[in-house]
């Protein structure tokens, strides 16, 4: 399906620019797109099947405007008034015929008698009162919105067509919080409170102020930023010094999205309060969400949608200043509840607001429009393309491993150390059946029989670092003398076009051998993705760099590596791959996007039977400076679901250099 997308992009300072730059990536790799962030000289809409305009309410929409208006399309409404962009696009070029023309079509004669009182200059517009959207809706093929007000306010402005309602994405940052609070000289006891983007006055911005001064009697640390190009309605600077806040309050000014983030991330509570509301969905807050920041929101329009655990809603009423305060010293006083409603906040956005889910609703709501079908709303978590589920084997036994060791005492004690690593890896795997395909690459045939015999695949495949196009034989046979048959292939997983065909298997291993790569780990993701089919499962298993063991050892003066020597030549000259690089959890999760998985489960483990109870010291340290401390253990364990083609052959954030 081809789709044109009108929308500015970024450097423009507009969120709804951002909000199409995170969108057009995931949404690109569903539909043939093509971007226009200015007027076209030409434009043939014969060459596309549909076509998406983003419109706000603001000059830089201005060519969105016009181009929905001449070219029917499915129009995505960020908020339910279009009568900012229809002024500044009409009165400040003298343009006053046209304004009044626009006004009076909206809402007839009683609005134009206001309009002809704003061209005297004896009244402002009504911009309220006058919302400007019926010559938009009346061309609109189809409609998005993002909340369930939106829905109600599109309706009742009398739009019949077909409307979706799809929520606003999230970024989901990792920002470094404690650069930023050391930029603006705040250790790690000091509160932070945040306020961002545009800093207009029906922020709460006053109210929020006045607030923040009464919790400053109760914690005279306090600090509060704003981080926001000031309004020039709104004199904040000079609030701020009336209300005696000068030494405790700063205003950061305009941000690049780099700094407005890492700020975000370096407070402790943002406030993101919004009353008068034209049902507009906050990209601010959804970065907020993102970052695991806890929120106070106004409770009115789209705020209303948000679950009631993941943000704390501030009632705009009378008792509005007091709610606030009540709220910030309860979030300043207890940090643990801070923490925790941040923790929620992050989960429901990576889980509800991903870019991935957003793109795949937008890519079935304009199939539905082009075919005329009725739209269904994909699930949150999309159904497996395959029998198997995406589900963990029941538990396993340290009998299903150790039955088929071979009585050496050196490959029995290796086994014995690395138990619990190995039973969690099996545990890890979905079941198979009899029509199911399972490769374990860099097998030492240590829980390669109980593929067969206890998850049930029909056919069981191994691999192994040598010269490629060598097939070896293996026949373990059990304590008990039952016999397990299994052909295991020679390559270079780093350099080797795999032996398989394309969606051969169901479940692809690789336990314990991503850390010992040299030079090319994506070219053994991307051959992993070519021969699982889709929806296939990778179970990926790599010792943790971001362990506590790891954090202990580093500040400690050791190398964090989990096995950082050389290896000693045997007699006959070889040499075993050591660890080249060894992942945190967040580089796994990351490697598996990158080549095209869905990270189903990401959990961390023991490595080997080694307790370390001495450690909870940097537990509490990372508790002490809000860091998480969860996916500590030493071991990763992975499970990614294919969704599609590898992404991105050579990543950022793994190579680096060449053309």
């Amino acid at each position: 399906m081809r789709v044109a997308f009108f929308s500015p992009m970024p450097p423009s300072k507009s969120g709804i620019a951002d909000y199409s730059a995170a969108l057009a990536e995931p949404l690109s790799r569903l539909v043939d797109l093509e971007i226009f962030d200015k007027e076209p000289a030409s434009f043939d809409r014969a060459k596309y099947d549909a076509v998406v305009y983003q419109l706000g309410n603001n000059p830089y929409h201005e060519f969105v405007y016009h181009a929905a208006l001449r070219e029917p399309g499915v129009v995505v409404m960020h908020e339910a008034n279009l009568h900012y962009l229809v002024a500044d696009i009409t009165i400040p070029r003298g343009k006053w015929d046209d304004y009044l023309r626009e006004v009076e079509y909206e809402a007839g004669p009683e609005a134009l008698a206001h309009a002809l009182r704003v061209r005297a200059l004896e009244a402002g517009p009504d911009y309220e009162g006058v919302p400007m959207l019926r010559r938009i809706l009346e061309r609109a093929c189809a409609i998005i919105v993002h909340s369930s007000f939106m829905v109600d306010r599109i309706r009742s402005a009398g739009f019949t067509g077909p409307l979706a309602r799809i929520p606003h994405g999230a970024w989901l940052h990792q920002a470094d919080r404690w650069a930023y609070r050391e930029r603006l000289g705040l250790d790690e006891t000091t509160p932070l409170i945040g306020i961002f983007g545009f800093l207009k006055p029906y922020k709460r911005i006053a109210e929020s102020l006045r607030a923040f001064r009464r919790l400053l009697r109760f914690e005279p640390r306090a600090k509060l930023i704003l981080g926001g190009e000031p309004h020039p309605d709104f004199p904040v600077h000079s609030l701020i010094r009336t209300l005696q806040l000068s030494a405790s309050a700063r205003v950061l000014g305009y941000l690049d999205i780099e700094d407005f983030t890492g700020y975000m991330a370096a407070c402790d509570v943002v406030l993101n309060l919004r009353y008068p509301t034209a049902g507009e969905t906050s990209g601010s807050l959804l970065r907020a969400f993102g970052l695991g920041r806890p929120v106070l929101v106004s409770d009115v329009g789209s705020f209303r949608d948000y679950p009631d655990d993941i943000c704390l809603k501030v009632t705009v009423d009378q008792t509005e200043e007091d709610q606030i305060f009540e709220y910030l010293n309860l979030l300043v006083s207890r940090p643990d509840l801070a923490r925790e409603l941040g923790a929620r906040a992050r989960c429901w956005a990576e889980r509800e607001c991903n870019w991935d889910l957003v793109a795949r609703r937008y890519a079935s709501f304009l199939e539905s429009v082009v075919t005329g079908a009725p739209w269904k709303e994909p699930e949150s978590e999309p159904a497996p393309a395959v029998s198997v589920a995406a589900r963990a084997s029941p538990k396993a036994e340290p009998r299903d491993i150790f039955e088929w060791v071979p009585p050496d005492p050196a490959k029995r004690s290796y086994v014995d150390a690395h138990m619990a690593r190995l039973t969690k890896t099996l545990e890890m795997i979905p079941p198979g059946g009899p029509d199911d395909r399972i490769l374990e690459m860099g097998s030492y045939m240590q829980i390669t029989p109980a593929l067969k015999k206890r998850l049930g695949y029909g056919e069981v495949r191994a691999c192994y670092y040598g010269e490629a196009g060598v097939i070896e034989h293996h026949e373990p046979v059990s304590s008990e003398g039952e016999r397990f048959e299994c052909d295991l292939d020679l390559f270079d997983a780093e350099k080797d076009v795999f032996p398989y065909p394309d969606g051969h298997f169901a479940t692809v291993l690789c336990c314990e051998l991503i850390e010992h790569l040299y030079e090319d780990p994506m070219h053994m993701m991307s051959e992993i993705n070519r021969i699982l089919r889709p929806g296939g499962h990778l179970v990926l298993t790599t010792p943790n760099i971001a362990s506590l063991r790891a954090i202990a050892a580093i500040l400690q003066g050791y190398h964090p590596g989990h096995f950082p020597q050389y290896i000693r030549p045997a007699p006959d000259g070889k040499i075993d791959p050591r660890h080249n690089r060894e992942y945190t959890p967040l580089e796994i999760r990351r490697l598996l996007a990158d080549a095209g998985f869905e990270t189903v489960r990401l959990e961390t483990g023991p490595f080997r039977e080694q307790p370390r109870p001495e450690l909870a010291w940097v537990r509490r340290l990372l508790e002490r400076f809000q860091l998480s401390t969860d996916l500590r253990d030493d071991g990763i364990f992975a499970l990614g679901r294919k969704t599609g083609p590898i992404r991105y052959r050579y990543p950022d954030w793994l190579y680096s250099g060449g053309e």
